[in-house]
Protein backbone atom coordinates (compact mmCIF):
# COMPACT_ATOMS: atom_id res chain seq x y z
CA UNK A 1 0.00 0.00 0.00
CA UNK A 2 2.84 2.39 0.87
CA UNK A 3 4.45 1.83 -2.53
CA UNK A 4 1.10 2.46 -4.25
CA UNK A 5 0.63 5.77 -2.42
CA UNK A 6 4.16 6.88 -3.34
CA UNK A 7 3.51 6.02 -6.99
CA UNK A 8 0.24 7.98 -7.00
CA UNK A 9 1.90 11.02 -5.43
CA UNK A 10 4.68 10.88 -8.02
CA UNK A 11 2.10 10.65 -10.81
CA UNK A 12 0.25 13.85 -9.87
CA UNK A 13 2.83 16.31 -11.31
CA UNK A 14 2.99 14.25 -14.52
CA UNK A 15 -0.78 14.44 -14.95
CA UNK A 16 -0.73 18.16 -14.28
CA UNK A 17 1.88 18.71 -16.99
CA UNK A 18 -0.02 16.51 -19.45
CA UNK A 19 -3.22 18.44 -18.83
CA UNK A 20 -1.58 21.69 -19.93
CA UNK A 21 -1.41 25.02 -18.16
CA UNK A 22 -4.69 24.82 -16.31
CA UNK A 23 -6.19 27.82 -18.16
CA UNK A 24 -9.99 27.73 -18.58
CA UNK A 25 -11.13 26.05 -21.77
CA UNK A 26 -13.56 27.53 -24.29
CA UNK A 27 -16.47 25.46 -25.52
CA UNK A 28 -15.94 24.06 -29.01
CA UNK A 29 -19.56 22.96 -29.57
CA UNK A 30 -18.61 20.58 -32.37
CA UNK A 31 -21.39 19.19 -34.57
CA UNK A 32 -20.32 15.95 -36.25
CA UNK A 33 -23.40 16.12 -38.48
CA UNK A 34 -21.90 19.18 -40.21
CA UNK A 35 -20.18 17.29 -43.03
CA UNK A 36 -19.08 20.47 -44.81
CA UNK A 37 -17.24 21.62 -41.69
CA UNK A 38 -15.52 18.23 -41.41
CA UNK A 39 -14.50 18.43 -45.07
CA UNK A 40 -13.00 21.87 -44.52
CA UNK A 41 -11.28 20.56 -41.40
CA UNK A 42 -9.68 17.74 -43.39
CA UNK A 43 -8.42 20.20 -45.99
CA UNK A 44 -7.06 22.60 -43.37
CA UNK A 45 -5.39 19.77 -41.45
CA UNK A 46 -3.75 18.36 -44.57
CA UNK A 47 -2.51 21.80 -45.63
CA UNK A 48 -1.24 23.03 -42.26
CA UNK A 49 -0.69 20.06 -39.94
CA UNK A 50 -0.11 16.86 -41.89
CA UNK A 51 3.41 17.85 -42.88
CA UNK A 52 4.52 17.03 -39.34
CA UNK A 53 1.59 15.25 -37.65
CA UNK A 54 0.13 12.03 -38.96
CA UNK A 55 -3.29 10.50 -38.40
CA UNK A 56 -1.91 7.05 -39.03
CA UNK A 57 -4.87 5.11 -37.61
CA UNK A 58 -7.12 6.36 -40.42
CA UNK A 59 -7.23 5.34 -44.06
CA UNK A 60 -7.80 7.68 -46.97
CA UNK A 61 -10.71 5.68 -48.39
CA UNK A 62 -12.51 5.45 -45.05
CA UNK A 63 -12.25 9.21 -44.50
CA UNK A 64 -13.46 9.88 -48.03
CA UNK A 65 -16.48 7.62 -47.51
CA UNK A 66 -17.37 9.06 -44.11
CA UNK A 67 -17.05 12.68 -45.28
CA UNK A 68 -18.83 12.21 -48.62
CA UNK A 69 -15.72 12.95 -50.67
CA UNK A 70 -15.44 11.19 -54.07
CA UNK A 71 -12.48 8.84 -54.16
CA UNK A 72 -11.07 10.51 -57.27
CA UNK A 73 -11.11 13.88 -55.47
CA UNK A 74 -9.47 12.31 -52.42
CA UNK A 75 -6.70 10.90 -54.62
CA UNK A 76 -6.14 14.18 -56.43
CA UNK A 77 -6.13 16.47 -53.39
CA UNK A 78 -4.79 14.53 -50.43
CA UNK A 79 -2.82 11.42 -51.40
CA UNK A 80 0.98 11.77 -51.58
CA UNK A 81 2.61 10.77 -54.84
CA UNK A 82 2.68 7.00 -55.17
CA UNK A 83 0.26 6.38 -52.27
CA UNK A 84 -2.82 4.17 -52.62
CA UNK A 85 -6.33 5.10 -51.54
CA UNK A 86 -6.47 2.27 -48.98
CA UNK A 87 -3.25 3.26 -47.18
CA UNK A 88 -2.92 4.78 -43.74
CA UNK A 89 -2.69 8.58 -43.47
CA UNK A 90 0.94 8.91 -42.43
CA UNK A 91 3.15 11.98 -42.75
CA UNK A 92 6.27 12.13 -44.88
CA UNK A 93 8.83 12.90 -42.16
CA UNK A 94 10.76 9.95 -40.67
CA UNK A 95 10.61 9.92 -36.86
CA UNK A 96 14.39 10.11 -36.57
CA UNK A 97 14.57 13.25 -38.73
CA UNK A 98 11.64 14.86 -36.93
CA UNK A 99 13.26 14.24 -33.55
CA UNK A 100 16.52 15.82 -34.82
CA UNK A 101 14.79 18.90 -36.25
CA UNK A 102 12.20 19.52 -33.53
CA UNK A 103 13.77 17.89 -30.47
CA UNK A 104 11.02 15.25 -30.41
CA UNK A 105 8.95 13.50 -33.01
CA UNK A 106 5.59 15.31 -33.48
CA UNK A 107 2.84 13.10 -32.03
CA UNK A 108 0.24 11.32 -34.08
CA UNK A 109 -3.10 13.16 -33.75
CA UNK A 110 -5.60 10.46 -34.64
CA UNK A 111 -6.78 10.08 -31.05
CA UNK A 112 -5.88 13.49 -29.63
CA UNK A 113 -9.55 14.46 -29.23
CA UNK A 114 -10.23 11.35 -27.16
CA UNK A 115 -7.20 12.01 -24.97
CA UNK A 116 -7.50 15.79 -24.59
CA UNK A 117 -11.11 16.56 -25.47
CA UNK A 118 -12.56 18.84 -28.13
CA UNK A 119 -12.55 21.91 -25.86
CA UNK A 120 -8.82 21.48 -25.23
CA UNK A 121 -7.98 21.34 -28.95
CA UNK A 122 -10.20 24.32 -29.72
CA UNK A 123 -8.69 26.38 -26.91
CA UNK A 124 -5.14 25.27 -27.76
CA UNK A 125 -5.45 26.48 -31.36
CA UNK A 126 -6.72 29.80 -29.99
CA UNK A 127 -4.01 29.97 -27.33
CA UNK A 128 -0.82 30.88 -29.21
CA UNK A 129 0.79 34.23 -28.48
CA UNK A 130 4.08 35.98 -29.24
CA UNK A 131 6.95 35.06 -26.91
CA UNK A 132 10.46 35.83 -28.17
CA UNK A 133 12.02 33.72 -25.42
CA UNK A 134 10.73 30.52 -27.04
CA UNK A 135 12.57 28.72 -29.88
CA UNK A 136 9.76 29.34 -32.36
CA UNK A 137 8.86 32.75 -30.99
CA UNK A 138 5.49 31.70 -29.57
CA UNK A 139 4.00 30.29 -26.40
CA UNK A 140 0.56 28.94 -25.58
CA UNK A 141 -1.88 29.71 -22.78
CA UNK A 142 -3.20 26.14 -22.72
CA UNK A 143 0.14 24.37 -23.22
CA UNK A 144 2.90 26.53 -21.67
CA UNK A 145 6.38 26.14 -23.17
CA UNK A 146 4.87 24.61 -26.29
CA UNK A 147 7.46 23.14 -28.64
CA UNK A 148 5.87 23.87 -32.01
CA UNK A 149 5.40 26.99 -34.16
CA UNK A 150 2.08 28.70 -34.64
CA UNK A 151 1.38 27.19 -38.05
CA UNK A 152 -1.88 29.12 -38.45
CA UNK A 153 -0.27 32.50 -37.79
CA UNK A 154 -0.63 33.51 -41.43
CA UNK A 155 -4.39 33.11 -41.07
CA UNK A 156 -4.85 34.50 -37.56
CA UNK A 157 -2.06 37.05 -37.47
CA UNK A 158 0.43 37.56 -34.64
CA UNK A 159 -1.32 37.24 -31.27
CA UNK A 160 0.02 39.45 -28.48
CA UNK A 161 -0.82 38.79 -24.85
CA UNK A 162 -2.30 41.83 -23.12
CA UNK A 163 -1.88 42.76 -19.45
CA UNK A 164 -5.33 41.36 -18.63
CA UNK A 165 -4.39 38.01 -20.23
CA UNK A 166 -6.43 38.42 -23.39
CA UNK A 167 -4.86 37.78 -26.79
CA UNK A 168 -5.09 40.29 -29.62
CA UNK A 169 -3.99 39.20 -33.10
CA UNK A 170 -3.09 41.55 -35.94
CA UNK A 171 -1.86 41.11 -39.49
CA UNK A 172 -3.69 37.90 -40.35
CA UNK A 173 -5.43 37.02 -43.59
CA UNK A 174 -8.70 36.27 -41.76
CA UNK A 175 -10.99 38.15 -39.42
CA UNK A 176 -11.40 36.88 -35.86
CA UNK A 177 -14.72 35.25 -36.80
CA UNK A 178 -13.23 33.57 -39.87
CA UNK A 179 -10.28 32.27 -37.90
CA UNK A 180 -12.61 30.93 -35.23
CA UNK A 181 -14.39 28.93 -37.93
CA UNK A 182 -11.04 27.57 -39.13
CA UNK A 183 -10.22 26.41 -35.61
CA UNK A 184 -13.68 24.89 -35.21
CA UNK A 185 -13.34 23.03 -38.53
CA UNK A 186 -9.95 21.54 -37.62
CA UNK A 187 -11.20 20.61 -34.16
CA UNK A 188 -14.26 18.94 -35.63
CA UNK A 189 -12.15 16.90 -38.01
CA UNK A 190 -9.94 15.69 -35.15
CA UNK A 191 -13.03 14.83 -33.08
CA UNK A 192 -14.29 12.75 -36.01
CA UNK A 193 -10.82 11.22 -36.42
CA UNK A 194 -10.76 10.03 -32.81
CA UNK A 195 -14.16 8.31 -33.06
CA UNK A 196 -15.26 7.84 -36.70
CA UNK A 197 -18.24 5.63 -35.81
CA UNK A 198 -19.68 7.86 -33.08
CA UNK A 199 -22.75 8.97 -35.06
CA UNK A 200 -23.37 5.46 -36.36
CA UNK A 201 -23.06 4.06 -32.84
CA UNK A 202 -25.53 6.62 -31.48
CA UNK A 203 -28.04 5.86 -34.25
CA UNK A 204 -27.68 2.13 -33.60
CA UNK A 205 -28.17 2.76 -29.88
CA UNK A 206 -31.68 4.13 -30.47
CA UNK A 207 -32.60 0.98 -32.42
CA UNK A 208 -31.26 -1.19 -29.59
CA UNK A 209 -33.28 0.75 -27.02
CA UNK A 210 -36.39 0.39 -29.19
CA UNK A 211 -35.83 -3.36 -29.50
CA UNK A 212 -35.38 -3.72 -25.74
CA UNK A 213 -38.57 -1.74 -25.09
CA UNK A 214 -40.60 -3.98 -27.42
CA UNK A 215 -38.95 -7.10 -25.99
CA UNK A 216 -39.85 -5.93 -22.47
CA UNK A 217 -43.51 -5.60 -23.43
CA UNK A 218 -43.56 -9.06 -25.03
CA UNK A 219 -41.78 -10.59 -22.04
CA UNK A 220 -44.18 -8.91 -19.60
CA UNK A 221 -47.28 -10.14 -21.47
CA UNK A 222 -45.80 -13.64 -21.72
CA UNK A 223 -45.10 -13.62 -18.00
CA UNK A 224 -48.70 -12.62 -17.22
CA UNK A 225 -50.06 -15.33 -19.50
CA UNK A 226 -47.74 -17.98 -18.05
CA UNK A 227 -48.45 -17.18 -14.39
CA UNK A 228 -52.18 -16.38 -14.58
CA UNK A 229 -53.24 -19.88 -13.48
CA UNK A 230 -50.66 -19.99 -10.68
CA UNK A 231 -51.97 -16.77 -9.07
Amino acid sequence: MKKLLIALVALVPTLAIAAGGGAPLDKANIDLNDTESLQRGLELFQENCAGCHSTQYQRYDRVATDLDIPLDEMRAKYLPEGAKIGELMENAIPDADAAKWFGASPPDLTLVARVRGEDWIYSYLHGFYKDESRPFGVNNTIFPLVGMPHVLEGLQGTPVKQEDGTLVATGGALTAEEYDQVVRDITGYLVYSGDPVKLERERLGWWVLGFLFIFFIVAYLLKKEYWKDVH
